[in-house]
């Protein structure tokens, strides 16, 4: 018996529900990794693993013998610019902020990527403390996207 999305998600619009990924062929996904760099360092260090037709992202693979995953979206890696491991400031946000990668709004991690990238350039160690002066989480709605919105700080 196949489990649908539409038994997981059912509170979710039937157009969401019926977005597929693009991930379903071991031919793409080798094109993918071609012309993407998902590492800071050894490429061999992330798996980019084929997603079943209709699988849901809340599969139970607990029998996978892989190991632990997370599930990305793959715009942040060609357009955010994010690349793996996380970073110390980028596991620690997530951890302040309680949310998975993938729970993240993508706008939401240009931010992140910006403030680390801004920190860096200026020898600036990237902190949860000082990102969060700047941004804030945005109270999401029931079932939706966690986001991030810019703190109304005046400049004097």
């Amino acid at each position: 018996m196949t489990t649908s999305y539409d038994d997981f998600y059912p509170w979710a619009p039937l157009a969401l529900r019926r977005e597929c990924t693009c991930f379903t062929s071991d031919h793409f996904i080798t094109r993918y990794r071609r012309g993407q760099q998902l590492c800071q360092s050894n490429e061999q260090d992330a798996l980019v693993a084929r997603c079943e037709l209709d699988e849901p992202v809340c599969a139970d693979t607990s029998t996978d013998p892989s190991g632990p995953f997370c599930f990305f979206y793959s715009t942040l890696f060609s357009k955010v610019g994010l690349r793996l491991p996380l970073s110390f400031f980028e596991k620690e946000l997530l951890t302040v902020l309680n949310v998975a990668p993938a729970q993240l709004h993508p706008n939401s991690w240009a931010f992140v990527r910006a403030f680390y990238v801004l920190c860096t350039h200026f020898g600036v160690v990237p902190t949860s403390n000082a990102f969060l002066y700047f941004f804030e989480m945005k109270k999401p709605h029931k079932h939706m996207w966690s986001s991030l919105s810019s703190v109304g700080v005046e400049v004097y």
